[in-house]
């Protein structure tokens, strides 16, 4: 009688919520007690908020400063704890009334052994296989013990039974007596436990899966805080090599401009910073909730126990509602950062290194979706974009106004434009037309090859009134001169499909797949660009005479672009990774308005770059205003 005493005397000191002897108690307002660390994770649980809601009557408790340590203690437990524990353990196996100290403990028999009665039981053949534990291992909180549940009114009966209704655990006797009226449902004890796992090991999965999302969230934003630093990398090396072949009195400079690159992307950086530490603590919150849920498995449960973790899959239910984050936020918050470049300060009389620039971009929806095919300068300067399905040429002013549409019946593919305005096109069937500058069209005819023959075409005009008509089908050039009839010229494309075709000065520029090829007019590669597997390069001749390539990542709807020599060397980023509306159909086209604005077309939208001002060194003194645009279509 005085072993069960002693047993019911230990569950009574264990805490409700870690089920394992109260270390530290306190006591909240409503006299439960739990232990220090418990409430510290409690607490935790709620986010900032000062109260704690007791897990087991959900009443509330004031934190003082949200410190748990300034909860009064309670010394009369804590006393009782250390009575407990210094008395030991004696053998509940001995028939004598004077017992021997206990040295190990039985897990199958659940048994108290002194160290005769170990020696015995470890002879015995069917308890050869029995897990024994030693009482130093006990004591010292290295392993828990298996409790066996024996009813209070009737200590000699085990309790088989659980009511869902009473919460609690019963032998049959109290079943029969207590828990027979209608509406009482009673189960097994062993089904309970079984159900009682399972729901434990669902709600880990469904906890594994939020922090997975949450972890794939912080994964973007530390990938958008790296574009960040990139481009304040790059902002920095340009800054610093202006310096190095200016004179010492510019020192001072230098470090202004440094630190206003360091403000726009500490800006960025301090909200990304608070993205990653949110979603950082949804995962903390989520973890410290489910590890007080999933620890509960094996352990046995009263009403106290089952009130706690009643609350605790509340609490967790709460956190495994809450929204996803949003990717596209850490995107939003760099964008400034990213788009931030150095202009050097060339051509002026006073001394000075340049500035920082932001590039100002818009997007301009086209009147319809997924039917541009090509885009080119017009010889007034403005931007021509020509339409397959919708039909018709697209005129956009350098202020970002659609002027006016143009061969509304025909179906462009290609487009260029002669010295002297004419227009040069190419329609879907690969028949080339020539129209006069009022888009007349003339009476010119070209033999060039039909769709079944040559497949897609694309077409550019050289400086010389020579038109080159791509085809990939047979992977060659056939070059045309103005006044219609036979190809004068064959170039054939050693090996490659040529995708986009632009003339630049005595050669041409052919991209093809993630390969970008500066080729002669024989045929013979003199230079080639090749991108990443996930990166595809779309190639056009800057103001500068300089060559431009916009680096697309389909996947991601990424967009940046570079400047590079005459030898297709890298010089400078103008747009770093720039998020795009993802196109219903993966075709782009590049090109730069006279007055230097870059203008990226999807076969969706118009996207016009501002603050890019690409001149040659004759006119390195001219200045442009910045425009904003606003189109209404």
């Amino acid at each position: 009688m005085a072993v069960e005493l002693k047993d019911t005397i230990a569950q009574s000191l264990e805490c409700p919520v870690c089920l394992t002897t109260f270390t530290d108690p306190k006591i909240l307002s409503c006299s439960h007690t739990y232990c220090k660390v418990c409430l510290e994770k409690l607490l935790e649980c709620h986010g900032d908020d000062q109260m704690i809601r007791c897990p087991v009557c959900k009443a509330d408790t004031q934190v003082p400063d949200q410190d748990v340590d300034k909860l009064p203690a309670s010394l009369a437990l804590r006393k009782l704890i250390d009575d407990v524990k210094n008395q030991h353990q004696i053998c509940t196996n001995c028939d004598s009334e004077d017992k021997p100290k206990a040295v190990v403990y039985c897990q199958d028999c659940g048994n108290y052994l002194c160290l005769t009665c170990h020696n015995m039981h470890s002879k015995w053949k069917n308890f050869v296989d029995h897990e024994i534990i030693a009482m130093s291992e006990i004591s010292s909180g290295k392993v828990s013990i298996r409790r066996y549940r024996k009813c209070r009114k009737h200590p000699k009966e085990d309790e088989e039974c659980f009511c869902s209704n009473c919460k609690r655990f019963t032998c049959f006797r109290c079943v029969v007596m207590e828990h027979k009226d209608q509406g009482h449902q009673v189960i097994e004890s062993a089904a309970y436990e079984s159900h009682h796992t399972k729901t434990i090991e669902e709600l880990k999965s469904k906890v594994e899966k939020k922090q997975s999302s949450f972890q794939n969230y912080i994964d973007l934003i530390d990938k958008e805080k790296k574009c960040v630093d990139d481009a304040m990398k790059h902002c920095a090396h340009d800054i610093v090599k202006a310096y190095d072949e200016a004179v010492q009195q510019l020192t001072e400079k230098r470090e202004i401009l440094l630190g206003e690159v360091k403000g726009k992307t500490e800006r960025a950086e301090e909200a990304l910073g608070e993205m990653k530490k949110s979603a950082q603590q949804r995962i903390n919150q989520l973890t410290t909730i489910a590890e007080m849920v999933t620890n509960r498995r094996n352990a046995p449960v009263d009403m106290d126990t089952l009130a706690v973790y009643d609350t605790l899959c509340e609490d967790l239910q709460e956190a495994l509602n809450q929204e996803n984050p949003d990717n596209q936020q850490p995107n939003k918050a760099s964008g400034e950062a990213k788009r931030s470049s150095f202009e050097r300060n060339i051509g002026k009389d006073e001394l000075d290194l340049g500035k920082i620039v932001t590039v100002a971009i818009k997007s301009i929806a086209l009147p319809t979706k997924d039917s541009m095919n090509v885009m080119i300068n017009t010889p007034d300067g403005r931007m021509a974009v020509g339409c397959g399905k919708a039909r018709g040429v697209n005129i956009f002013s350098a202020d970002g106004r659609l002027q006016q549409t143009v061969l509304k019946d025909v179906k462009i593919h290609a487009l260029g434009f002669l010295s002297d305005g004419r227009c040069v096109v190419n329609d879907n069937s690969n028949t080339v037309a020539l129209y006069t500058p009022e888009f007349m069209k003339l009476d010119v005819m070209f033999e060039t090859l039909n769709y079944d023959e040559g497949g897609f075409s694309q077409l550019t005009v050289d400086s010389d009134d020579l038109i080159y008509v791509s085809y990939r089908k047979p992977e060659k050039i056939l070059v045309f001169s103005s006044a219609g009839g036979k190809a004068i010229k064959e170039i054939p494309c050693h090996g490659y499909v040529p995708w986009q075709i632009t003339s630049y000065n005595d050669s041409l520029i052919i991209t093809s797949g993630n390969t970008v090829r500066l080729i002669d007019k024989e045929g013979d590669v003199k230079h080639t660009l090749t991108s990443t597997s996930n990166t595809c390069p779309y190639a056009a001749v800057s103001q500068s005479n300089t060559i431009l390539i916009a680096m697309v990542k389909y996947d991601e709807g990424l967009v940046s672009i570079e400047e590079y020599t005459n030898e297709l060397k890298y010089v400078r980023n103008f747009v770093k990774e720039y998020k795009i509306e993802k196109p219903t159909r993966n075709w782009y086209y590049l090109q730069q308005y006279r007055s230097g604005e870059i203008a990226f077309c999807t076969s969706d939208n118009l996207y016009y770059y501002d603050h890019i001002k690409i001149v040659d060194e004759t006119a390195r003194n001219t200045s442009y205003n910045n425009i904003v645009y606003s189109v209404k279509n």
